[in-house]
């Protein structure tokens, strides 16, 4: 059996002080290992977010990372960097890092090359536009992704990573896929990985399914065979995070 995953995606939300108060509500109401929890959010909240959360299940991701350890790239923030904070998730090629600032497939492999350097468990975000599902090029569209991002990976690699599934089309526009298209595009995924890595990484590989999920719509997704948890954006900056998660 997989342990799900249920990441919220604080995305550019919460002042210190806020993330704070808003991390200590969630910890007075979290208490579970049946799922693992992680909360991203942005670097100026790292540390006083973990404070919060030491000593409870409850882990702490960033949203982003460059795929260097150091030098001249003015506010970014490294691997290294997070890895000496001990902060053991991060996004890579979320949707609005692609659409707006240039994330490219080959930078999305070399962040994920880099985290797992530095024992950080990446969670790579794949998914399609509305158009290219109009289209009818969803499946291509992540295949060619995958293939990118999975890139110089071994299968015991693989089995460390956790991608998110995540169609465009769905993402802030309170638009989901049904049950039925999400699994469907969480199981090709997994097809994918079981041709490349063969059977045990397949099976191995966590899938979460990221697009408006709310606290209505989170236990049918949950439920469906090929989907390990989600990728929460809007629902994981308000109370009924607790129930989205209790849901996983």
């Amino acid at each position: 059996m997989r342990k799900k995953v249920i990441a919220g995606n604080w995305k550019m939300n919460f002042t210190p002080t806020k993330a704070e108060e808003f991390a200590q509500e969630m910890k007075n109401k979290i208490n579970t290992d049946a799922v693992d929890v992680v909360i991203c959010v942005p670097y100026v909240n790292l540390q006083s977010v973990q404070k919060v959360f030491e000593g409870t299940h409850i882990k702490v991701g960033a949203q982003n990372m460059h795929y260097m350890d150091d030098g001249a790239y003015t506010g970014e923030i490294s691997g290294l960097m997070l890895g000496d904070m001990g902060v053991p998730y991060v996004i890579i090629g979320h949707s609005e890092r692609r659409e707006r600032f240039g994330e490219t497939d080959t930078t999305i492999n070399l962040k994920t090359l880099k985290a797992l350097e530095h024992g950080i468990t990446p969670i790579i975000c794949v998914g399609e536009s509305q158009k290219q599902r109009k289209s009818g090029r969803t499946e291509n569209v992540l295949r060619k992704q995958i293939a990118f991002a999975l890139d110089e990976l071994s299968a015991s690699d693989v089995t460390k990573v956790v991608i998110a599934y995540e169609p465009i089309w769905a993402i802030g526009t309170g638009e989901v896929a049904t049950s039925k298209q999400a699994n469907e595009a969480c199981a090709f995924i997994r097809g994918q990985i079981h041709k490349r890595f063969g059977d045990s990484a397949a099976a191995c590989v966590r899938i979460l399914y990221g697009g408006s999920v709310t606290d209505e719509t989170a236990n049918e997704l949950f439920s469906m065979s090929d989907i390990d948890g989600g990728l929460i954006g809007g629902a994981s900056v308000v109370p009924s995070f607790e129930k989205v998660v209790h849901f996983g």
